[in-house]
């Protein structure tokens, strides 16, 4: 089985780890999941912040911005009573034993996370309820082509300030025409410049308590008004 990191894209990411087994981006000088806890953030976030699971069903539909260790995606498995589909857009795919030591600090989740690794490096693997396809490549070139809506999408990238690429206008447009009527989206960052994108791309933006010591994250629902190709 070959690896994702191996496949194409732009290369793996450049890693350091700290106390708890948490991975940090040298790249980015960014951590990839929270110091305070990254299943609590995970759940109080991106699904809590999408309404989930309560909306979900089979067939649902959920995007993601940045992979990273795939914890979202665990979560979503835990959680999901039917069927679901995931898409998500990375750059920079962890090799194998990198995710790995990354997925030894959820024990919780040792059972999904090996179903994950099992199947790294295809390109669609099962993880429980979760029917995951993995894009890699910048998102800038991989999101414009991509065929699919979603329902909810989980806007995971690095800090704005770290990584604005990931945030950008143009981005944000592509995210609002990739979504299905009523499609929500959250995300932890309460960016100004990140919140006017989205509003622009078509989504009633809301201000909501972050997780930890970050007091606001944001979260909202495509317009009916919202206008998609």
């Amino acid at each position: 089985m070959g690896d994702v990191a191996d496949c194409g894209g732009m290369g793996q990411p450049r890693l350091g780890w700290r106390a708890g087994g948490v991975p940090v981006s040298t790249r980015f000088d960014d951590p990839y999941f929270s110091l305070a806890g990254g299943l609590a953030k995970t759940r109080h976030v991106f699904l809590e912040g999408n309404g989930l699971p309560e909306r979900l069903v089979p067939g649902f539909h959920v995007a993601e911005l940045g992979f990273g260790t795939g914890l979202n995606c665990l979560a979503l498995a835990c959680m999901a009573p039917v069927p679901v589909i995931m898409t998500s857009f990375e750059a920079y795919p962890m090799s194998l034993a990198q995710l790995a030591q990354a997925h030894a600090a959820f024990p919780e989740l040792a059972d999904l996370a090996t179903q994950l690794r099992a199947g790294w490096g295809q390109g669609r693997m099962q993880v429980g309820p979760v029917d995951l396809r993995l894009i890699v490549g910048d998102a800038r070139e991989t999101l414009p082509a991509w065929t699919g809506r979603a329902d909810a999408w989980f806007l995971d990238g690095f800090s704005p300030a770290r990584n604005p690429e990931m945030w950008s206008g143009t981005l944000m447009a592509e995210v609002g025409r990739h979504s299905a009527p009523g499609a929500s989206f959250a995300t932890y960052t309460a960016a100004g410049h990140v919140r006017r994108a989205l509003e622009a791309a078509g989504f009633e933006v809301e201000r909501r308590p972050g997780f930890g010591s970050k007091r606001h994250m944001s979260a909202g629902r495509m317009r009916a008004d919202a206008l998609s190709d």
